[in-house]
């Protein structure tokens, strides 16, 4: 994360979209990729892994597309994607091994 500078106006773009995930729900790096217009799903992953407005910006609402977790504030493993599971256990959004258990949470913008 980078408090030093102000989020640019891609960075506003993405946290803007994924402001509209609702709460039990996910998406995927691709499907916010195509709802702000950008073709590279690592481009929504950079964008988030400095999002300093977290949980105004719901990052850990992201997972990959294969619906496995992803990555959480620059990690892959680790504290961090705990973290991140257990913010959406509370949500109701469960993964087993790894992998989202219901794919009818994933929200389509």
């Amino acid at each position: 994360m980078h408090p030093d500078r102000p989020p640019t106006a891609f960075e506003e773009k993405v946290y803007d979209a994924a402001r509209l995930i609702p709460r039990g729900k996910v998406t995927t790096y691709a499907l916010l990729a195509k709802a702000v217009g950008c073709g590279s799903s690592q481009a929504i992953g950079q964008a988030l892994k400095r999002n300093i407005f977290a949980p105004e910006v719901p990052c850990h609402r992201i997972i990959k597309s294969d619906l496995s977790i992803g990555g959480f504030g620059g990690d892959h493993g680790g504290p961090e994607i705990q973290r991140k599971l257990a913010l959406l256990k509370k949500e109701g959004v469960i993964f087993k091994d790894g992998v989202l258990t219901e794919p009818e949470r994933v929200y389509r913008f």
